[in-house]
């Protein structure tokens, strides 16, 4: 089984446990709202394009809130079984999918007011590292200042090469892909020129 694979595994199981109107990190959006959005993704691909693509994203919003009214038990089983093998994410589930599902997998463990960053083996950090080195380019591409991402166990990765003094991230390379993805709420600590650090860490980091 893939990490991608058990990820989305564990995210229904928390999915179910939180209920379908319990909060996430993404905005506004309920754990109903997510589930949706990941059933439109892997199985609407006539408005999943709506992701991605300004243009396209009001009919994306209509497919997904029909969605979200569905029942939540066949919601979260759509999620559970995975793209079906019609969809262009079937063959690459484990490389496309394991961001996705584990981002969202933290967004629904710490919607609520308190949270604990998981222990993951060092296999998972270690995948969760080559993606967040792969993305980080991306997710910071509206920085002042060049990025140092850092592990406690001494990998780096810069970002950007830009004059000045880098703000350094440092956390585990779950902490640091899921601030690369936007979310805040995460266990990373920062150094670096003040006004940097601020810029940083107040960035549109939306991939």
């Amino acid at each position: 089984m893939s990490m991608a694979q058990k990820e989305r595994r564990e995210l229904v199981t928390t999915m179910a446990a939180a209920g379908p109107e319990a909060p996430t990190l993404c905005g506004s959006w309920s754990v109903r709202d997510l589930a949706a959005h990941l059933v439109v993704r892997e199985r609407r691909p006539d408005a999943a394009p709506g992701i991605m693509i300004k243009a396209l994203a009001p009919r994306l919003e209509r497919v997904q809130a029909r969605a979200a009214e569905r029942p939540f038990p066949e919601l979260l089983e759509e999620v559970r079984t995975g793209p079906p093998w019609w969809s262009p994410l079937k063959p690459i589930d484990a490389v496309a999918n394991l961001a996705e599902y584990f981002v969202h997998h933290e967004d629904v463990r710490r919607g609520g007011e308190t949270w604990e960053p998981r222990e993951l083996p060092g296999d998972e950090q270690r995948q969760l590292w080559k993606t967040v080195r792969r993305m980080g380019k991306m997710a910071y591409r509206k920085s002042p200042a060049p990025i140092v991402l850092r592990t406690p166990d001494g990998d780096e990765a810069r970002i950007g090469s830009g004059p000045g003094e880098p703000v350094v991230l440092l956390g585990a390379p779950a902490e640091l892909l899921l601030h690369a993805f936007g979310r805040d709420k995460v266990r990373i600590e920062t150094s670096g020129p003040e006004d940097s650090v601020r810029a940083v860490l107040a960035l549109d980091r939306s991939l």
